[in-house]
């Protein structure tokens, strides 16, 4: 299934596009696709059940905004590093282990809502992602099929980043990483029956038209489910945290001087195969 939620932002109700792309009302069946939803089999049934009997209300598209496919959040777990490609680049040295850090979740906006470049920001730059929705509570898993079994789907994310402030600024990279709008995620939350091998997704970024990332899951360092068995080793998962798996090569700070970083006025678009497309407009803080 394909599960998004659409209105004004804090006012979204949960939809599910069909698969003749026909968008339908979930706001009857449940209160909002969030962590209670993707950790309840019996709801997520009643939703393939209604959508089987061809029971749910049309919703008219035009003019209706989507935003982010997951409603309240608990965390967003990133990955950095995580492909070769990326980590040759930038010069950096493949991992021994995965590269950790957090982006508040309310970083996360809809896939096509404006980015604010941050005030004072020279180095904001882009990162395609494929991003993991869990749907079981996971707590030291011990193999990749007990991994995969908790994920509840996946999405398309946008891991904005300010270089400057995440790297030449001191301190982790926290700061070039947690600015307003940084995570646009969606458009919809697509369940993991219907993504048979998350390493075999190609992911794709434009920047004003120009093709600036062409990567594949295939080339991550670690895949989708050492990711989720890894943390799941030092933080507990719960139904409806979100991980940013990783970059493939294409940055703004891999390519040479004068490296083409993110101003207002750009126009990013960004997708990842089978599960949709985002566009954002940058604008100044």
């Amino acid at each position: 299934m394909k599960l998004l939620r659409v209105g004004p932002a804090g006012a979204e109700r949960p939809a599910l596009l069909d698969q003749d792309g026909t968008l339908r009302d979930l706001s009857a069946l449940v209160g909002d696709i969030d962590g209670a939803l993707l950790g309840d089999g019996s709801a997520l049934d009643r939703i393939r059940a209604a959508l089987g009997a061809g029971v749910l209300p049309v919703l008219d598209p035009a003019g209706l905004r989507i935003g982010p496919p997951v409603g309240r959040i608990g965390k967003v777990v990133c990955i950095g590093l995580n492909y070769h490609g990326h980590a040759a680049e930038v010069g950096a040295a493949i991992p021994a282990e995965p590269v950790v850090f957090l982006k508040a979740p309310d970083t996360v906006v809809g896939p096509d809502d404006t980015v604010l470049v941050p005030r004072g920001s020279v180095k904001t730059d882009w990162e395609v992602e494929l991003a993991v929705v869990i749907g079981r509570t996971a707590r030291y898993l011990e193999t990749d099929e007990q991994a995969l079994a908790h994920v509840a789907g996946y999405a398309v994310a946008h891991d904005v980043s300010e270089r400057e402030f995440q790297i030449e600024r001191g301190g982790t990279w926290d700061k070039g990483k947690n600015c307003e709008t940084f995570n646009p995620l969606g458009p919809w939350l697509v369940t993991a029956d219907e993504v048979p091998d998350p390493q075999a997704l190609g992911l794709k970024l434009w920047v004003n038209g120009e093709l600036k990332q062409d990567g594949h899951t295939s080339d991550q360092i670690f895949t989708v489910a050492q990711v989720v068995r890894y943390l799941s080793h030092f933080m507990t998962l719960y139904p409806g945290d979100v991980i940013n798996t990783g970059t493939p090569a294409g940055v703004a700070m891999g390519q040479p001087e004068p490296k083409p970083y993110l101003r207002a006025g750009d126009v990013v678009e960004l997708e990842v195969e089978g599960l949709g497309r985002q566009r954002q407009e940058l604008k100044d803080a």
